[in-house]
């Protein structure tokens, strides 16, 4: 089976072709520019093709996508009825949606009812759906939400301590992020232990990270919220605040409450606390070279990620495994290390030689930790075609 798993953007559009069965990716790529002239990036396997094609709308640019798979030079089908179904990432379910759906009229107002909650998203995420329907009409499509694997939370973890009001009118709730990752994450832990029950704590650590506790495959909490700035310091994200700062600042410097935000998302965590970057390989760079900033980023961002591992072990009453994945989580040794000497406690204690892995599935963890601790990359785009192909198949 192929599936075509797309991620549209605002003004860019990642896609893979892929079989959900094995994970195998017969090409992928990324078209960008969209509105301005359009480019498309094609890479299958190793060899890679880069062509400027206009690109009005997104529909150019799936037209583009699906020319390219078809290439005599470069494509790998020969057709488009070779791509069995589309899978498609949407940021925000919002509270209608606690799994992936295949996507009808009804979905698609659903998707449009969550804009107030993913407004910079989901419109984006619309566009590449039409896109698709326009471009191949009638051919199964399955939107597959970032929100929707921490729809298992229970009310404790999901209502905030506000007038009930807001719950009621606005849906304004804890909703959590990056759920396909998590939900990935989860279903790996359960075929490397071999067992369904078990309590997890993953951490999905990169440019954005966000943390969830999982018991039995279920999520039971998770550190982002209503939007994706909650939860520990990120590259740009400045991860929990105390709202009063927003508050001050606008009073103080006559900023606007949307302009404070866009502060807070984009000119904050450890891009701010370091003056430096927004990426940790920048900040262990300067922290060797002695930038105190670097370090204290760093110190900082391990420091938060260690507390809430340490409350969601109380939120489980226990964990049996910690894994870490993502970008800097795959890819972080010396930051795996930090996090886990706070973790003493609990009886975790790494193996310093294989906690040099980058990038491959391994355990972590010594003989005598009371706690596996586990590398496992994510797969975010396999998820995706294996939910789509669940539902279409089902």
């Amino acid at each position: 089976m192929n599936v075509l798993v797309i991620n549209a953007g605002s003004s860019s559009l990642k896609y893979q072709l892929m079989n959900p069965e094995t994970g195998d990716v017969t090409a992928k790529g990324l078209c960008e520019r969209i509105y301005i002239d359009g480019r498309l990036t094609h890479k299958v396997g190793d060899k890679k093709v880069v062509k400027d094609i206009p690109m009005p709308t997104h529909s150019e640019a799936i037209s583009a996508v699906l020319d390219i798979l078809q290439d005599a030079e470069h494509g790998v089908i020969k057709s488009v009825d070779e791509i069995d179904a589309v899978g498609h990432r949407v940021l925000h379910g919002g509270m209608k949606f606690s799994d992936s759906c295949i996507i009808d009229d009804a979905c698609i107002k659903a998707i449009e009812d969550c804009i107030p909650l993913g407004p910079l998203h989901n419109p984006a995420n619309l566009m590449g759906i039409r896109a698709c329907q326009a471009v191949m009409p009638g051919k199964p499509q399955v939107a597959v939400f970032d929100t929707a694997f921490h729809m298992t939370m229970p009310p404790k973890a999901y209502r905030y301590a506000i007038p009930t009001e807001y719950y009621e009118n606005d849906d304004i709730r804890r909703y959590g992020f990056h759920g396909t990752s998590h939900k990935y994450i989860a279903r790996r832990v359960a075929a490397l232990l071999g067992k369904k029950e078990f309590k997890l704590v993953n951490c999905h650590l990169g440019n954005g990270s966000s943390l969830s506790a999982v018991k039995d495959g279920k999520c039971m909490d998770t550190s982002m919220g209503l939007s994706p700035l909650a939860g520990v310091p990120m590259g740009t994200r400045s991860g929990d605040i105390d709202a009063c700062v927003v508050q001050f600042i606008c009073n103080k410097y006559g900023m606007s409450v949307d302009d404070c935000l866009t502060m807070l998302n984009k000119k904050s965590g450890v891009l701010a606390v370091s003056g430096v970057s927004s990426d940790f390989r920048d900040l262990e760079d300067g922290a060797a070279n002695g930038n105190a900033d670097c370090q204290l980023a760093l110190d900082k961002f391990c420091y938060e990620v260690a507390k809430y591992v340490g409350a969601y072990a109380a939120a489980l009453n226990g964990i049996d495994v910690l894994t870490f994945t993502a970008g800097v989580g795959e890819n972080g040794p010396d930051t795996r290390q930090a996090i886990c000497d706070y973790l003493g406690f609990m009886g975790i204690k790494l193996d310093p030689e294989k906690n040099k892995v980058r990038g491959k599935e391994q355990l972590i963890s010594a003989p005598d930790s009371a706690v596996q601790v586990w590398v496992v990359p994510t797969n975010e785009e396999l998820m995706i075609a294996q939910d789509t192909a669940e539902l279409v198949n089902g």
